[in-house]
């Protein structure tokens, strides 16, 4: 593989060229598969987001973005991953959902460049340890102002508000709350009705 190391320092990875042996025929680009990469870089270290997310976690990011952007949408822009947020040349994720207010709205360009106002991650299995612990702490150090933790297992959801430059759990929601924000007086968010979406594929 040919990596090369851009200013930063980080590895970019380039697509391998393949010759053909013993006669065989190569495949056009056209007639090659796309396989669409996704990743992450925190603090120049390379995160696959692999294997693809499942039907639960998508099932939640359609309706929690339904949710936001019927209330929110006249305040801001609201989108749902794969999204790159360059918070820079060494921090780059892909929340699962993001909001960027009006007012910070020069962070929107053909990618979002900069810091958005509020970030969103739903937990999964195999996510669970990075956007808990590694992100979270990304976050509070770039000072996204709020972060939320969607957990469909337990049903909950942790609202993280920044608070002298640290992260404090305003609160942790559950199905019978409304999940409401302090700095974003659009957001009316009711875990038990968001939850009901998974109850077809519960066991």
């Amino acid at each position: 593989m040919n990596d090369k190391r851009g200013k930063s320092g980080v590895v970019k990875e380039q697509p391998e060229v393949y010759q053909p042996e013993n006669g065989a025929s190569e495949l056009l680009p056209m007639e090659m598969p796309l396989i669409e990469e996704r990743y992450e870089i925190i603090d120049g270290v390379r995160y696959d987001c692999q294997p693809s997310p499942t039907l639960k976690h998508q099932l939640l990011v359609t309706r929690l973005w339904q949710e936001l952007d019927t209330t929110c949408s006249a305040t801001g822009t609201l989108v749902v991953a794969p999204m790159d947020v360059h918070l820079d040349d060494d921090n780059i994720v892909q929340p699962d959902l993001i909001y960027v207010s009006d007012e910070n709205s020069s962070i929107l360009k053909t990618r979002i460049d900069g810091v958005p106002d509020l970030l969103i991650e739903i937990l999964s299995p195999s996510t669970g340890e990075h956007d808990k612990v590694r992100k979270k702490a990304l976050y509070e150090r770039f000072g996204v102002p709020e972060y939320w933790i969607v957990d469909f297992h337990h049903r909950t959801i942790d609202r993280f508000a920044l608070a002298d430059g640290k992260y404090v759990l305003e609160r942790t929601y559950g199905s019978a709350d409304t999940l409401l924000s302090e700095r974003f007086p659009c957001v009316r968010v009711q875990p038990g009705q968001l939850f009901q979406v998974l109850g077809k594929l519960d066991d």
